[in-house]
């Protein structure tokens, strides 16, 4: 041992006991105080958001609770899984759409299959990955069908209503500075308004003080690959980035125009 490392252990000796005799153990927590601590915490086999108060919820707590809900009989017997949401927890925008598919559904994730993909690049274009931002549903399992029939079916109403708290909760959890709600669907079941999309789209509706722009859900541009139908879409997201204070490239700008590259 060093003559200089002696001397800095004989110094700083004192100061160490010192501290050892100012320690003191940390009290022991009582039975009620435990049984309190137990209580408080988001159940895992909770039934529905409104089992905690919402300000005990963590984005964790709350998707552990949804994988588990079983608030609508019929959809549980039918699902696969749970489809909670996908993205970054502090996102400054966030897209909603209105139920999982077939592929989602499988998967465990929103947004997957040919329409998720189409979404994805409307993403990457507006700058984005989808890691950035942040991606959920209305309703959290896949409507079930009627026996024999294949495909997807619009969620019913009380579906989407007794759905919507852990969207609620999802987004005050979150905060985004912006919400876009991908297709009627989307808004009937986050806003209740039955409107026609003709009358919503590309405008700004709000939900609980933050912005909503309303726009077509990618499904529809499958269906429909009009350049016009796709200019609206992309408009859309121009006016959500402008929201964003993101600053808009001349190639964004010209995207589905003539003059696109």
């Amino acid at each position: 041992m060093s003559d200089r490392f002696q001397d800095a252990l004989h110094r700083t000796l004192p100061a160490l006991q010192g501290m050892k005799r100012g320690l003191k153990k940390a009290p022991r927590a009582s039975a009620s105080a435990l049984a309190k601590l137990r209580e408080s915490r988001p159940a895992a086999k909770s039934s529905g958001v409104a089992a905690r108060p919402s300000t005990e919820w963590t984005l964790d707590s709350l998707r552990e609770a949804a994988l588990a809900c079983t608030r609508c009989p019929h959809l549980v017997a039918s699902r696969t899984q749970v489809v909670f949401g996908v993205g970054n927890p502090k996102a400054d925008l966030m897209f909603v759409g209105e139920a999982p598919g077939a592929d989602e559904d499988e998967q465990g994730e929103p947004f997957v299959g040919r329409a998720g993909q189409l979404l994805t690049k409307i993403i990457q274009a507006m700058g984005f990955e989808r890691s950035d931002i942040y991606i959920a549903n209305v309703l959290k399992c896949r409507p079930n069908m009627p026996a024999g029939e294949s495909g997807n079916r619009k969620p019913k109403a009380d579906e989407m209503q007794t759905c919507l708290p852990w969207l609620e909760e999802q987004i005050r959890l979150i905060q985004p500075k912006a919400i876009v709600a991908l297709g009627a669907t989307a808004v009937e079941g986050l806003l209740h308004d039955t409107s026609p999309m003709k009358d919503l789209r590309g405008r700004w509706l709000e939900f609980q003080g933050i912005p909503v722009m309303v726009t077509y859900h990618p499904a529809y541009l499958l269906r429909n690959q009009s350049i016009g139908e796709k200019r609206k879409v992309w408009e859309d997201m121009l006016l959500v980035l402008e929201m964003l204070g993101f600053k808009i490239t001349a190639k964004q700008r010209r995207f589905f125009t003539q003059t696109a590259d």
